[in-house]
């Protein structure tokens, strides 16, 4: 079970108790003896991710922001029309 920690306990001894995360403990913050909060060590991202992976899955229209005429209506609202 991870140790509780009341709020101003844990501002007291913010440094300390990092050490005991970075150490591999689990914290908890509590306030008036319910969890608010956790503390736990950071752990390094399991999944690399490989640039470039999805190349080739993914095709866009050249064509895919030209809006029609009635479009152009609809978003500047009638006889607007973009400069």
């Amino acid at each position: 079970m991870p140790d509780a920690v009341n709020i101003h306990d844990a501002k007291t001894r913010f440094s300390k108790l990092l050490a005991r995360v970075q150490a591999g403990e689990e914290i908890i913050i509590a306030k008036a003896g319910k969890p608010v909060a956790r503390l736990i060590p950071e752990r390094p991202a399991s999944n690399k991710r490989i640039p470039g992976i999805d190349k080739g899955k993914l095709w866009i229209s050249p064509h895919f922001d030209t809006m029609t005429p009635q479009e152009l209506d609809q978003w500047y609202g009638g006889d607007l029309q973009p400069k």
